[in-house]
């Protein structure tokens, strides 16, 4: 077998690995980030005095009173990633979290880039090509048809 056959079979077997294995992966890991920074603004069911001290502090985002960028922050950390987890209206949450790290590599931690740039590509691939087979918006799509 030629090195070009080789590689080939590589490519050929790489080419197989199923998209819905791949869009629960860019699905679950960065909701799984989003929700442990959503549980880390709260002190029970209530928003912690220390998130609305960072978003007024530290933060700082222009145009929004940093109590109410602090409840919705918590409240976007947990409904998108949860929505997304289970994949149900996954673009629209995707594109929320994108929009979530958007605001995050600009106004708060602009020297972060290569790693929101990773959950940048995740959230897009959900975005643009959905959520796979794995999903509870598949499981829907399937009853409707």
């Amino acid at each position: 077998m030629s090195a070009t056959d080789l590689i080939r079979q590589i490519v050929s077997g790489l080419d197989r690995i199923p998209y819905s294995l791949i869009a629960l992966g860019a699905r679950v890991f960065p909701a799984a980030i989003f929700w442990q920074s959503g549980q880390s603004k709260l002190e029970g069911w209530r928003v912690s005095d220390n998130a609305i001290y960072l978003f007024r502090e530290e933060y700082k985002l222009p145009l929004i009173d940093p109590a109410l960028a602090a409840h919705l922050a918590a409240l976007g950390e947990h409904l998108l990633p949860l929505l997304l987890a289970l994949g149900l209206a996954s673009r629209f949450a995707a594109l929320g979290l994108l929009g979530m790290t958007a605001v995050i590599q600009v106004f708060v931690y602009p020297d972060a880039w290569p790693t929101h740039g990773v959950w940048a590509i995740c959230l897009l691939i959900v975005t643009a090509r959905g959520p796979g087979r794995i999903a509870l918006d598949a499981l829907i799509a399937r009853r409707l048809t």
